[in-house]
């Protein structure tokens, strides 16, 4: 499995494990079959600023789910971002690992607005913990309202991923800290090339 898949995270599965083969089987591209093949087209859409392992593990078992992902990324102007909006599709594209069923798109406008155009359906979210829900569901309860036709689905982060965030990767990133740990290597030697130095210690 190359490195930096979009699979890297499933490596922390224990081989042999149901989830470790099914994921396998995607990143092999050996017959990949979704879990319900008559699921049509989601969206799991993020700023990825940067994209984790945490990200990368939702975006591996919703294409399990789905029979066409589409992982789309935005500019946020609520955040300050590290990565300009071409650099996050770089590395999201270049993680996902050419899987033919999940596409990498950017967007402009309302999430609602661009899951129609895109012919989808369902919107893919992540829930870390507790203090994630509250934000979520009011979320979910704006783009019902604004589009009852389109669903929330939320997927639970994995247990090794719930303290994971992007903004944490920055702050540790920033402060000099290793985040090898909670990204993948081209994600790790982007922050790298991005701050002008290697993390303490490397």
């Amino acid at each position: 499995m190359p490195r930096g898949s979009v699979l890297a995270a499933s490596r922390l599965d224990r081989p042999g494990g149901a989830a470790y083969h099914r994921r396998m089987s995607i990143a092999g591209h050996a017959g990949p079959t979704p879990l319900h093949p008559g699921a049509s087209t989601a969206v799991y859409a993020g700023t990825f600023d940067p994209v984790t392992f945490g990200h990368l593990d939702i975006i591996a078992r919703a294409a399990e789910v789905f029979a066409h992902l589409i992982v789309a990324t935005t500019e946020n102007v609520n955040k300050s971002e590290l990565f300009s909006l071409a650099e996050r599709l770089r590395l999201l594209r270049r993680n996902i690992n050419n899987e033919p069923r999940i596409e990498v798109l950017s967007f402009d406008g309302l999430l609602v607005d661009f899951v129609r155009q895109a012919g989808a359906k369902v919107i893919v979210r992540g829930l870390r913990a507790a203090a994630d829900f509250d934000y979520e569901f009011e979320m979910a309860m704006m783009n019902r309202s604004l589009a009852p036709d389109i669903e929330t689905v939320f997927f639970v982060t994995s247990p090794q991923f719930m303290f994971v965030s992007s903004k944490l990767i920055r702050e540790i990133a920033f402060r000099g800290g290793d985040v090898s740990p909670f990204v993948p290597p081209s994600v790790r030697d982007a922050i790298i090339s991005k701050l002008g130095r290697p993390p303490a210690g490397a």
